[in-house]
């Protein structure tokens, strides 16, 4: 799911792939997105982007002489989980391609598409930021760790917000504008807090943390880079994924930008770590004990690493041929005697990445006698997870 850097380097590759181009004509909507239409049409316009936390701006500006006559034009938009720009030919247009902006003539016509293959994402009108939105832990960092926001989440502890985990805090973005699933998971390992930990009890912890007044001025900016706490942190980790260039983490990620996001997460869907689910369905990884909060009958799974090697113990000298045994119905048929639970081959299970879609697995089958004819279907219940919508205060 895109958030703050991704759309701070979509606003980035919109204001680099765009600065020399020229736009004309109508802004184009898909017919099957219930987003609203963009009335605007101009002769000759430019495009810029600015990010803000999960949301980005999108600024249309008619130039000197073009027609009609008229102001410049801003959207926001909010990418809900898959939402992305891209740069197309206009004969090429990607799929999911809900709105688009095309080039005007001389040269070959392109278009800007804002795509969205699962359409969470949304655009408004007008380009006013969404009320209640903290500043951006990225971009607005003073505004976030002076005044008002890091005093905002201090002095507002008292706020029910902080009666939840601190993985669930960390999403409310009146407080943590900009912050997202992976970047909760990855903040909480470097500090080794536990998921499920009370967040006013661990933010009640940053109103305690004083430097020593014997220390100078150098010490302690060592000492605050050496021991950064969860709000520094809240913005110096999204600052490491905006410089590893690219695109960040995205459904269109090149191999080479994604394969530089995957070295650079520690935490987050890494071999070795634990997930959990919150109360909004979304997946928290983490290492170690989740914390008193944890949901009740909740059960961890651990990732293991791809191509685990077996250890001497688990490697056979030769091992057996792959079962061959007919089946039982073809037995029946035979009058061979059926095998013994025994002499059932064990079925390898699989670990499921708990943020992919929930594939159902064949339950068991019941031991009756063959019986002739075809056999019936076996309806099967599949675990569908709960989908929290992108755009609450806790996305």
């Amino acid at each position: 799911m895109p958030e703050g850097p991704e759309l701070h380097l979509a606003s980035h590759f919109v204001n680099e792939a765009c600065r020399e181009l020229v736009f004309g004509g109508c802004v184009e909507k898909s017919p099957v997105s219930r987003n609203p239409e963009v009335p605007f049409e101009s002769s000759a316009y430019h495009i810029s982007a600015l990010a803000r936390g999960k949301e980005l701006r999108l600024t249309l500006s008619p130039l000197p002489g073009a027609q009609p006559p008229q102001g410049p034009l801003a959207l926001v938009f909010r990418f809900g989980m898959t939402g992305s720009f891209q740069l197309v030919p206009s004969d090429a247009l990607p799929p999911h391609a809900h709105l688009r902006f095309y080039t005007a003539p001389p040269g070959p016509r392109l278009a800007l598409c804002f795509v969205d293959i699962r359409r969470f994402g949304h655009w408004d009108l007008g380009g006013k930021w969404q009320p209640g939105r903290g500043p951006c832990v990225l971009l607005e960092y003073e505004q976030f760790r002076l005044c008002p926001s890091r005093e905002n989440v201090l002095r507002n502890l008292a706020d029910k917000a902080f009666d939840r985990p601190i993985c669930e805090a960390l999403l409310d973005q009146r407080f943590f504008n900009g912050i997202g699933n992976y970047l909760r998971a990855e903040i909480l390992y470097r500090l080794r807090i536990p998921p499920f930990e009370k967040a006013r009890t661990v933010l009640e912890a940053l109103q305690q943390r004083r430097p020593s007044p014997e220390l100078t001025l150098s010490q302690k900016i060592r000492a605050k880079l050496q021991n950064p706490d969860l709000l520094e942190l809240c913005h110096s980790v999204p600052k490491e994924v905006v410089q590893l260039g690219g695109k960040g983490y995205g459904p269109e990620s090149t191999e080479e930008d994604f394969a530089a996001f995957r070295a650079w997460l520690r935490c987050y869907g890494t071999p070795g770590m634990s997930s959990l689910r919150d109360r909004h369905g979304r997946t928290i990884w983490f290492q170690g004990d989740p914390g008193p909060l944890a949901p009740k009958g909740g059960k961890s799974r651990k990732k293991k690493s791809k191509g685990a090697q077996r250890g001497p113990e688990d490697q056979v000298e030769n091992p057996p041929p792959p079962n061959k045994a007919p089946s039982r119905t073809r037995r029946a048929r035979r009058g061979l005697p059926e095998q013994t639970a025994a002499q059932q081959p064990e079925g390898t299970s699989l670990q499921r990445d708990p943020e992919a879609p929930c594939v159902p697995e064949k339950g068991k089958r019941r031991r009756q006698p063959a019986t002739s004819g075809r056999r019936r279907p076996q309806k099967i219940k599949a675990d569908t997870p709960s989908l929290e919508p992108e755009e609450t205060s806790a996305s």
